[in-house]
């Protein structure tokens, strides 16, 4: 080997995606979203893939952005490791929503007839 070459990397590829799965103790899943054309009918179709992340210091969850990076084999499956986490995920709070939140919030026919008849009718005189 050159001098040359010695102090060279190659360019590893890297992808953006979100945080699928924690499989395990340093480990995770990576969804990957592209669009690409049909072969036969030309419409663009969404397509995923996963890959399997390598997560050294157990600081993503679920819902993360994350950027990884190609690697090595780290293990069976495992051939990409994060980079670094782009936006974090809201945090759930783990707090049952009931029925009468889920009713509170979602406007239905009753709900909707109360305020019309609450406000006052307008004359057409």
């Amino acid at each position: 080997m050159s001098n040359a070459t010695a102090g060279k990397r190659t360019v590893r590829k890297t992808q953006i995606g979100f945080v699928s799965s924690r499989s395990g103790d340093k480990s995770i899943k990576v969804t990957v979203a592209f669009k690409t054309p049909h072969p036969l009918y030309h419409k663009v179709v969404n397509r995923q893939t996963v890959l399997h992340v390598h997560d050294e210091k157990n600081e993503t969850s679920i819902g993360d952005k994350v950027e990884v990076m190609e690697t090595r084999p780290i293990s069976r499956l495992k051939r990409w490791r994060v980079v670094s986490v782009l936006h974090k995920a809201i945090a759930a709070d783990g707090v049952a929503i009931t029925e009468k939140d889920v009713a509170a919030s979602v406007p239905t026919k009753t709900t909707k007839s109360t305020e019309v008849a609450g406000s006052a009718p307008q004359s057409k005189g």
